[in-house]
Formats: C-alpha cells, sequence, structure tokens
C-alpha cells in the first residue's frame, strides 16, 4: 500500500537581514519559518531507515542556508526555499513554506507580517 507522508518542521526561528529598507537589511529582525513537504513514505514506513526518508535534518539545513542570504523580498526568500528542497528532493510531491517577519516596521503594532508559498 502507498503511503504519503508529510513532514513538518515548526517555528524554526532565525535572525536574517530581510526587508525593503537598508535599515532592515544592516540591524536585522527574528523571522520564525514553518515548512511542510509531503512525499511517498511507504520505503521509509517499512524499513525504519533513514536512507529511505526524507531526512529531516538535510530539509532544515536549507531552510538555515537559504534565511542566511539577505533579500528585499520575503517572496524571494521563500521562492529560494521551495527550489532548494525541490532540487534537492526531486521526488516531493508537494511542498508549502511560511516566512514570517516579526514586528514588521508598519508604523502600527503588527506581530508579524507573513508569506506563504507552495509548489
Amino acid at each position: 500500500m502507498k503511503r504519503i507522508g508529510r513532514i513538518e518542521l515548526v517555528d524554526m526561528e532565525f535572525f536574517s537581514n530581510h526587508g525593503c529598507f537598508e535599515e532592515e537589511r544592516i540591524i536585522g529582525n527574528r523571522f520564525i519559518v514553518n515548512c511542510a513537504v509531503e512525499y511517498d513514505c511507504t520505503a521509509a514506513a517499512g524499513s525504519d531507515n533513514i536512507e529511505d526518508a526524507l531526512n529531516y535534518q538535510l530539509l532544515y539545513d536549507i531552510v538555515k542556508r537559504e534565511m542566511a542570504i539577505p533579500s528585499h523580498l520575503l517572496e524571494h526568500v521563500a521562492g529560494r526555499i521551495l527550489d532548494a528542497i525541490k532540487q534537492r528532493f526531486p521526488y516531493v510531491l508537494y511542498a508549502k513554506v511560511c516566512v514570517d517577519k516579526n514586528n514588521p516596521p508598519l508604523g502600527g503594532k503588527v506581530g508579524a507580517s507573513r508569506v506563504v508559498m507552495e509548489l
């Protein structure tokens, strides 16, 4: 029986230098990233072997690497993360990335701005 599994990395926290304003790219901010990836995990479910699974340490490393590259737009960051996931794990059936910028400089109290992107 085929089993479609979903790996989720929840509330990954990074300090990064993303933003349209130069000050944002100099000072930096705290970002929260959530990532969900679906794939055929039939082999992993049967074997109990990491070699048959989508290794979520590698998934985390992708997100961490892309979050370290300063960008003007969160859409650019999320798109790079999705592209890197698909390149590293071509068998992925679906992926979703949410990137939250905490306390964005919008002139009022805002908990976070969020970009959500899927492939």
